[in-house]
């Protein structure tokens, strides 16, 4: 799955910051979806104390069988030499050529991605999940386990209840706090690229399964997680 380079890594933090600022003016908030056949699910982590980023990609069917389960169509993991330092603001920078290292080994191209990060929910609105739609010009979605800047009251209790999450002195939206499962902390839903707010929370609730994660992450996450994998 071939990319095109929408810009090179080896920048000082100063310049990686001052291209955020650029490309978050790329960012597109608005839904330019094609029919949804395959879904990816992506998980970013480190190895080797942050030396080495490791990448998993899940690529599963749309929609999934009838007792729920999804299929998997194509998986793969991928490893390379840490880029970046981690620097708050900029983990995007650290994570997302290992990301499209693993999008580079795929037959599949899925019509929607979903990573395990912050879209739009980040202090210059790029965070991991816009930057790897920027690069794969894709529409993609955060779903973060913690709040990386916003406010928010707390949602229902409920499973699906949600509460805004908004920044800045205009209040602006910039995601959704999501109880993915009754009596468990919530998620933390914002847009990546090529969707609306509200588009990006309907797909993460149609994926939920058991589990706080909706699926797609969740599987990307077990693969990740599988010794020697």
């Amino acid at each position: 799955m071939p990319t095109t380079p929408l810009h090179d890594w080896n920048l000082a933090p100063v310049e990686a910051i001052a291209l955020q600022r650029c490309l978050a003016g790329q960012v597109e908030r608005a839904d330019r979806l094609a029919p949804v056949r395959h879904i990816a699910g992506v998980d970013i982590g480190f190895e080797q104390d942050g030396e080495i980023t490791r990448a998993a990609v899940v690529v599963l069917a749309w929609p999934p069988g009838g007792a729920g389960e999804f299929e998997v169509v194509e998986q793969a993991v991928h490893r390379e030499p840490t880029r970046m330092p981690y620097v708050p603001g900029l983990l995007s920078f650290r994570e997302v050529p290992a990301a499209l290292g693993a999008f580079a080994t795929l037959a599949t191209r899925p019509e929607l991605v979903m990573v395990d990060g912050q879209g739009i929910a980040h202090p210059r609105r790029i965070g991991v999940a816009s930057h790897l739609g920027l690069w794969l010009d894709l529409p993609t979605i955060g779903v973060a386990k913690s709040r990386l800047c916003g406010r928010h009251e707390e949602p229902g209790p409920e499973r699906g209840d949600w509460a805004p999450l908004t920044d800045g002195p205009e209040d602006e939206t910039i995601g959704a706090v999501l109880r993915s499962r009754s009596g468990v902390k919530p998620v933390y839903v914002s847009p990546g690229h090529r969707l609306s707010l509200p588009t990006a929370l309907a797909w993460v609730i149609r994926c939920l399964g058991r589990t706080k994660l909706p699926e797609p992450t969740r599987l990307a996450d077990r693969l990740a997680s599988r010794r020697g994998g």
